[in-house]
């Protein structure tokens, strides 16, 4: 009779524990969002602001705030926000308390291009739209069209690398024979790039000649630099 009882309480224990993890559960999938939390990974500029985002959370016109914790789906929400041009990532979840947190990584331009309908070209080469609340300092590429962008993309990725091109060069444009051209911040002087090609040997010749020229102080005396042949800077003067 003993052992009985004691199997009864036993059972008892158990069915009680599993009523408890049900309800709560249960309560904690009927329970709604009452808040949204979001927050811009790494420091970038803000392309992208918490209004817009919280706008692209909205789904068919019903705020996730009021949307049940077991009827959201957080796998379509992130593909939301991924979809939007100036985010490169997102990861949406749930805390236990039902809060949902949106951790956004923006893209990040290298460059801008004019455009008819002007353009950004991002870190993986690919194109984005201008935006309203943030304006990037990257250099500006004239005479380019979106189908050239991957011609031009490895000469933009190096000019974003390289700290003393970053630091020089504000333009870059496209020829009429195809060659690119680089406009430098401070000096008037034009720097004839050529294709996009041999990139290491041509900024490594361009480097050694502008040290030179800046002690000899010469640099204001040259109207335009060539980089086009190889392991030659060609100089004409004013």
């Amino acid at each position: 009779m003993k052992k009985i009882l004691t199997y009864g309480k036993f059972v008892g224990l158990v069915a009680l524990i599993v009523f408890l993890f049900a309800f709560t559960g249960n309560r904690n999938e009927s329970r709604k969002i009452k808040e949204v939390e979001i927050e811009f990974v790494e420091e970038q500029n803000p392309y992208i602001n918490e209004l817009t985002v919280n706008k692209l959370l909205i789904q068919n016109q019903v705020g996730v705030t009021d949307v049940g914790k077991e009827i959201l789906v957080l796998n379509n929400v992130e593909k939301g926000l991924d979809a939007h041009k100036m985010i490169e990532d997102s990861d949406v979840y749930l805390t236990v308390n039902g809060q949902l947190k949106a951790r956004i990584k923006q893209r990040t331009p290298i460059a801008r291009v004019n455009a008819v309908v002007p353009f950004y070209v991002d870190i993986t080469g690919n194109t984005m739209p201008l935006s309203d609340n943030y304006s990037a300092h990257v250099p500006l590429v004239s005479n380019v069209s979106e189908r050239e962008v991957s011609e031009i993309f490895p000469l933009l990725r190096k000019i974003q690398q390289d700290e003393f091109l970053k630091k020089h060069v504000v333009g870059v444009y496209r020829n009429q024979s195809g060659d690119y051209e680089l406009a430098l911040r401070v000096y008037a002087f034009k720097v004839i790039f050529g294709k996009v090609e041999q990139l290491d040997s041509k900024v490594k010749n361009f480097k050694a000649f502008y040290q030179k020229a800046l002690k000899d102080q010469s640099l204001d005396k040259y109207k335009k630099v060539s980089l086009q042949f190889r392991n030659q800077v060609v100089c004409t003067i004013k």
